[in-house]
């Protein structure tokens, strides 16, 4: 189904003009459309891309700031600075012969404890931040650390297989799994086999997630089916709990109210780089792209732009919506958008189920992106 305002005729362009579309002449930029987007992504790109995003190419952990009153926090960035440290040697050939937990020591053997660290805590905490960190921080070249998201690690092995993602993956000094979660039964399989193969060739694991390994896939699955995997991937980390509040709403102003159609429509036109698109025909062109492509599919996009934003009509749509949400946060794509606020887009029963964190999450990151769009209204040149 086309998207309403904007038809699509080829990447990156759309037939609606100003005067087509009522709108008189307010145009700077004619708008793209996501709904025209169909990217196909090479699987060299994504092994390419498994870096931290955008957002994070700057951050270190002098640059988190621990609240006061959180310890845990401050802890948190002693424990991973030490665990940076602790690779720096060089890799030896076979499993264990590197400093993964012993922090700083070369360990002549397999250490006995867990050789990953995994950041519980609530969303908005900093956990990604204190990742990319550990990343930047760790004493390898970039093509010897890998950072990506859960999804981005299963879509890998989707693209190259699973061999060829064990062959790639083993010569790593580190893999960092940002927002670890388990949705189905054939993921707990697949990423408890990765890990422990990766392990086994010496490769430092540190995963970030809003839930302690040994409850993953709880209220998702019959977590109690695949407690023998579970348990296998919890052995691979020791928890360390981040404590605190969202960061994103420590003394800011609340989100801005959703903006009208016009308004919307008129800030995309203005807009160089943005895209415009109705709501409700996004969430259903995302069902037809493959997660694992949403990053590509906002390339080049400036500024997202949706009208009629409406509450999220079943959990599949809103776990895709939960995918883009976080691409754009990643990419520091602001969002505006008229129709309901982002705290509505997802229902009660929602939020009070097995993906609730993950919906917590995509709202707090879309209102920090809408916040960032509020400079997009009212800043027209003049003509």
């Amino acid at each position: 189904m086309p998207c309403s305002l904007a038809r699509p005729v080829e990447w990156g362009t759309v037939s609606t003009s100003p005067s087509a579309s009522g709108l008189g002449s307010i145009a700077d930029a004619t708008p793209s459309s996501l709904c025209a987007r169909e990217p196909r992504v090479p699987a060299d790109r994504l092994v390419a891309e498994m870096v931290p995003p955008p957002r994070f190419d700057s951050v270190r952990f002098d640059t988190y700031i621990p609240d006061p009153n959180q310890p845990s926090q401050t802890e948190a960035v002693h424990v991973l600075d030490a665990f940076a440290a602790g690779l720096g040697g060089a890799q030896v050939a076979g499993s264990g012969k590197r400093g993964f937990l012993g922090f700083g020591k070369k360990a002549a053997k397999a250490p006995a404890g867990p050789r990953g660290v995994y950041l519980d805590g609530g969303y908005g905490v900093g956990k990604t931040h204190l990742l990319a960190s550990l990343w930047h921080a760790t004493p390898a070249e970039p093509s010897l650390k890998a950072f990506g998201t859960f999804v981005e690690l299963t879509n890998l092995v989707g693209a190259l297989g699973f061999q060829q993602t064990v062959q790639t993956l083993s010569g790593h000094r580190l893999l960092c799994i940002d927002e670890f979660e388990l949705d189905d039964p054939g993921d707990t399989v697949l990423v408890s086999s990765l890990l422990a193969r990766l392990v086994e060739a010496g490769v430092a694991l540190a995963a970030t997630s809003n839930t302690l390994p040994g409850k993953l896939g709880e209220g998702r699955f019959a977590s109690v089916d695949f407690l023998r995997e579970i348990q296998d991937l919890s052995a691979h980390f020791r928890s360390l709990r981040i404590d605190g509040e969202d960061y994103r709403h420590r003394g800011l102003p609340e989100a801005p109210a959703p903006y009208s159609d016009e308004q919307v429509t008129k800030a995309a036109y203005a807009t160089p780089g943005a895209s415009l698109d109705d709501f409700p025909h996004l969430l259903d062109h995302l069902a037809r792209v493959h997660p694992s492509r949403y990053g590509a599919l906002t390339d080049g996009i400036t500024a997202v732009c949706l009208t009629d934003v409406q509450p999220v009509p079943d959990q599949s749509t809103a776990l895709r919506l939960v995918v883009l949400a976080d691409r754009l946060y990643d990419r520091e794509v602001p969002v505006l958008a008229s129709g309901m606020p982002f705290d509505r887009l997802f229902s009660e029963e929602m939020l009070n189920g097995g993906y609730r964190k993950k919906y917590f999450r995509a709202i707090s990151r879309l209102t920090a992106l809408a916040r960032d769009a509020k400079g997009l209204v009212g800043t027209r040149k003049a003509s």
